[in-house]
């Protein structure tokens, strides 16, 4: 009988371990993602961001442009990004959505305008089909407090 209880309660707490290690592992699949996505803008991984992208996806550009799945893409081909860092990533998941802010200083053009600076962007994943998706991004550019 004490074998048996002392089987339990080592069952529940490698139980508890593992259940305990889900959102970790979600957290670090979606930085894995977001480093992924980073060096798809660097290298123009059009078929990368075509699985990454939701069909609903919509992006905010500093400008307050939007740009859909398809606009997005094509962007790819006009931007040329010699670095992307990516900083201070914190995840939060809400089951099967997730929200992930993120700080970045990139070094790069966009249709021939640099936008080498620093940014915050806040991006929306869902999860569909046992992956992650993108929805939204919103980027800003970080400036200067007078």
């Amino acid at each position: 009988m004490y074998r048996r209880i002392l089987l339990g309660i080592v069952a529940l707490f490698a139980v508890s371990a593992v259940l305990a290690q889900v959102p970790g592992s979600v957290k670090g699949e979606l930085i894995k993602l977001e480093n992924d996505w980073a060096t798809a803008w660097q290298k123009r991984d059009t078929a990368f961001l075509q699985k990454l992208f939701a069909d609903e996806y919509i992006s905010t550009d500093p400008e307050g442009a939007t740009w859909t799945k398809a606009q997005d893409i094509v962007n790819t081909e006009k931007t040329r990004v010699e670095s992307i860092l990516l900083a201070d990533l914190k995840v939060h998941v809400y089951g099967n959505a997730a929200v992930v802010t993120a700080g970045s200083t990139i070094k790069g053009t966009f249709d021939g305008k640099d936008i080498s600076g620093t940014y915050r962007g806040t991006d929306m994943f869902v999860r569909r089909d046992g992956r992650w998706q993108v929805v939204a991004t919103r980027v800003t550019l970080v400036t200067k407090k007078k």
